[in-house]
C-alpha cells in the first residue's frame, strides 16, 4: 500500500487527467482510477470529494447536473480552459519531480536495465 501522505498531493493530477478524457462523475473517477493504475490507486469518496470541490472553487472544473438512466441525478465534472492550462502545468510539475527523484534515488539506472 503506498503512502497516504503521498498520494494526496497528486490527486488533484490524476483528477484533471481523467477529466481531460471525458467528462465523469465521481464515483467514475474512483473506479476509472482504480482500473487504470492496476489496483494501485484506491480512494475514497472522503478524499475525492474534498478536491473536486476546490477544483472546482478554482473553476478548473465545470459542474453539470445530469439525470441518469435509472432516473438519478449524477454530478459531472469536465475541465474549463483554465483546467486544461492547470492541468499542463502540473504534468511538467510532475515531469520534473519524477526525473529528479529518479536522479537521486538511482532509480533511472534501475529502471534501464
Amino acid at each position: 500500500m503506498l503512502d497516504t501522505q503521498l498520494l494526496k498531493g497528486t490527486l488533484p493530477l490524476l483528477v484533471l487527467s481523467l477529466l481531460s478524457r471525458g467528462d465523469l462523475y465521481g464515483y467514475q473517477l474512483i473506479k476509472e482510477m482504480e482500473r487504470l493504475s492496476g489496483g494501485v490507486f484506491q480512494f475514497g469518496e472522503g478524499s475525492l470529494y474534498p478536491v473536486l470541490h476546490s477544483l472546482e472553487r478554482d473553476r478548473l472544473l465545470q459542474p453539470d447536473w445530469r439525470e441518469a438512466d435509472s432516473g438519478r441525478k449524477r454530478k459531472y465534472y469536465r475541465l474549463t480552459p483554465a483546467g486544461r492550462e492547470e492541468l499542463r502545468r502540473r504534468q511538467a510539475e510532475w515531469r520534473t519531480l519524477a526525473d529528479a527523484v529518479a536522479a537521486i534515488t538511482g532509480a533511472e539506472e534501475n529502471s534501464h536495465g
